[in-house]
């Protein structure tokens, strides 16, 4: 297969790149250290089952969705075309 100036198999290194980008930021955003036994936003308890199953956790079910509802995805262009890295 032809692919210009690229390598064979750059595609599949891009995705993989994408995959593991991904799983960084999404590792990065779970919580860490101590967690507590209201929710910092709200003050509402925190279920035992959601703090066992995320250790660290500061927010209820509730106000961690309405969080993840805000969170902005930044990505890195992976495309190889000058067009692209000008938009």
């Amino acid at each position: 297969m032809a692919t210009g100036w690229a390598h064979e198999g750059a595609v599949l290194d891009q995705i993989e790149d994408t995959i593991t980008d991904g799983v960084t930021n999404a590792r990065a955003r779970l919580p860490t250290g101590e967690g507590t036994l209201e929710c910092v936003e709200c003050g509402e308890e925190i279920p035992a089952a959601r703090r066992k199953a995320l250790p660290g956790v500061h927010t209820c079910i509730d106000c961690q969705a309405g969080r993840d509802r805000r969170v902005v995805h930044a990505t890195i262009n992976r495309r190889g075309s000058k067009d692209s890295q000008l938009r």
